[in-house]
């Protein structure tokens, strides 16, 4: 596949480059990174032709927001598209305090965050990541992490409250903050209720069809393709186990349950009777999909970024997308 083939949401003028770069992994996530490292990895994605560019104040409580507005500055704010996300609302810590970020970042963060749906907070909050990301706008923004809003707050993200989001946020789109609106998260059947009840351009979702398992499948897209609503695809690689499926790996950001890491050893074996690495397969398998218009893909250094622009390339048979998808059929993984 093309990497630098561009799709347009089929509700809004916006353009997404088939593969894109997500920001978790060069935000710390497990592991710190460097500044300068984040910053090279985003330019040298840039440089390589990556047109689209996600990033959320969660990540890295904000780490990943300022590195991608150091690599983006001076760069023709028409050559890319960026997305950032709404929902959690980041507060300067005083007296220039730094402190370790939220959940599994590591590194030093200047901010905190506190969640706030309010019309008031989706306004400040978007005003600071358009601060942070030195632009004046960005070209879709998700609503993120209500499943966790809803664990943390001990509260429900109902369709009065969604309702209410959504009018903020067209009411910052007339304003030219932004372009296009989305949910992005991990529940399919969270973002099957938001697909039906809003006029959603766009949703971001993450590990919910990818080549380890397809449960999107059943009810989201079909809901999705009915409501001509895009569909972005987040982690490809399952947090980790499609990229080095080991009694190590990670899976929903946890470790891997031993079922899984037998099924993506599985995968493996099949892509390996067909000289493809697991990768390239992981990371080309959704676009497979005509509604999904986008793959985004985590990368902490610039050999990453090569790395997996590498796999995207790689030529995969029909031989060994028809022996992945009957292992699919016959697995049930779409359940």
């Amino acid at each position: 596949m093309d990497h630098t083939q561009t799709n347009k949401l089929i509700r809004q003028d916006v353009e997404v480059g088939q593969l894109g770069l997500g920001a978790v992994a060069l935000s710390g996530l497990y592991e710190p990174v460097e500044h300068d490292q984040a910053v090279a990895t985003v330019r040298t994605a840039l440089d390589r032709g990556v047109r689209y560019l996600d990033v959320a104040p969660f990540y890295g409580t904000g780490l990943g927001e300022l590195r991608y507005g150091d690599a983006l500055r001076g760069v023709d704010r028409g050559t890319y598209s960026l997305s950032t996300k709404v929902g959690r609302r980041l507060e300067k810590l005083p007296n220039g305090e730094r402190r370790e970020p939220a959940a599994m970042f590591e590194g030093q963060t200047p901010y905190t965050f506190t969640w706030d749906w309010t019309p008031d907070g989706l306004e400040r909050g978007l005003a600071g990541s358009l601060e942070r990301l030195g632009t004046d706008h960005v070209d879709i923004v998700y609503c993120h992490d209500c499943d966790f809003y809803e664990k943390e707050e001990d509260t429900t993200f109902d369709d009065r409250t969604a309702n209410e989001v959504f009018a903020t946020l067209d009411g910052l789109r007339s304003q030219g903050m932004l372009k296009a609106i989305g949910f992005g998260l991990n529940l399919d059947d969270f973002l099957l209720r938001m697909v039906r009840n809003l006029d959603l351009d766009v949703i971001l979702c993450a590990g919910r069809y990818t080549l380890l398992e397809q449960p999107a499948a059943r009810e989201l897209l079909p809901a999705c393709e009915e409501r001509d609503v895009s569909v972005v695809v987040g982690g490809p690689f399952n947090s980790g186990l499609l990229a080095n499926p080991d009694e190590h790996a990670h899976y929903e950001y946890d470790e891997a349950p031993k079922e899984k890491v037998e099924r993506a050893r599985q995968l493996a074996e099949i892509c390996k009777s067909h000289n493809v690495p697991l990768q390239a397969a992981a990371l080309q398998y959704p676009l497979r999909h005509h509604q999904i218009a986008s793959v985004l893909v985590g990368c902490k250094s610039p050999e990453e970024v090569t790395e997996n622009l590498d796999f995207f390339g790689t030529d995969v048979p029909d031989s060994l997308w028809s022996e992945l998808d009957e292992f699919n059929s016959e697995d049930g993984s779409a359940s």
